[in-house]
């Protein structure tokens, strides 16, 4: 499968990840409607936010400029290849 190049399939597919995000919130909540609840899931989604920036941003950005990879396991695997003898 090629990469997406429509602006607008992009731009969907980006809504159409927040609305799943957003289902799935609401699910945790119904099943547990607690304000630990949502205060662990409001730090789960910060947290995974910024990790997420920090493996695509900031170890190309400010580690190494050749770390360039399409996803978390296309950088995962590539840390594991490395790592072989």
């Amino acid at each position: 499968m090629g990469d997406l190049k429509s602006k607008r399939l992009i731009v969907l597919k980006g809504w159409l990840f927040l609305l799943v995000a957003l289902l799935a919130a609401f699910g945790l909540l119904l099943q547990s409607p607690s304000w630990r609840t949502a205060m662990l899931l409001a730090v789960l989604v910060w947290s995974a936010s910024r990790f997420y920036y920090f493996l695509f941003y900031v170890l190309e950005k400010y580690v190494d400029p050749s770390l360039r990879y399409a996803g978390v396991l296309a950088q995962l695997r590539a840390r594991w290849g490395r790592r072989k003898p």
